[in-house]
């Protein structure tokens, strides 16, 4: 590869990494924000497996951790994919379909078992178009 073809990669890299870092703290404010309004309305977060409810940090800790991983798979499908965009939005919706499947298999009541599909959707609709936006933009 050319020393202009590695710099324009770094370059791509560098854009996603930092529209990611952006949409990750968004994604993990705007779900930490849902979480407690829906606290505020009386939704418990009690999952039967743990017995405890689930607190309010780990909204945030647990939508960082997968956004991050979410940008990692585009970082690679950007490196290794003609068309990384149109990966990227087929994988994370594929996935974000799987990460429903918990909160409705977890035994809870149906305010919290709502309430945990509804804060997937919320991550993954601040997560998913920002970074196929910077995929698309970067690429094109």
């Amino acid at each position: 590869m050319t020393v202009a073809g590695r710099t324009r990669r770094a370059g791509l890299l560098r854009g996603l990494a930092g529209t990611g870092v952006l949409a990750t703290l968004a994604a993990m404010v705007v779900t930490t924000v849902a979480a407690a309004l829906a606290q505020a309305v009386g939704v418990d977060f009690e999952v039967p497996a743990g017995g405890e409810a689930i607190p309010l940090p780990g909204f945030a800790v647990v939508t960082g951790f997968f956004s991050v991983v979410g940008v990692v798979i585009a970082a690679a499908l950007l490196r290794w994919s003609a068309r990384p965009a149109a990966r990227w939005v087929w994988t994370a919706v594929s996935l974000t379909a799987i990460s429903l499947v918990p909160p409705l298999v977890c035994g809870a009541n149906t305010a919290t078992v709502a309430a945990l599909v509804g804060l997937h959707l919320v991550a993954a609709a601040v997560l998913v178009p920002a970074v196929a936006w910077s995929l698309r933009a970067h690429v094109d």
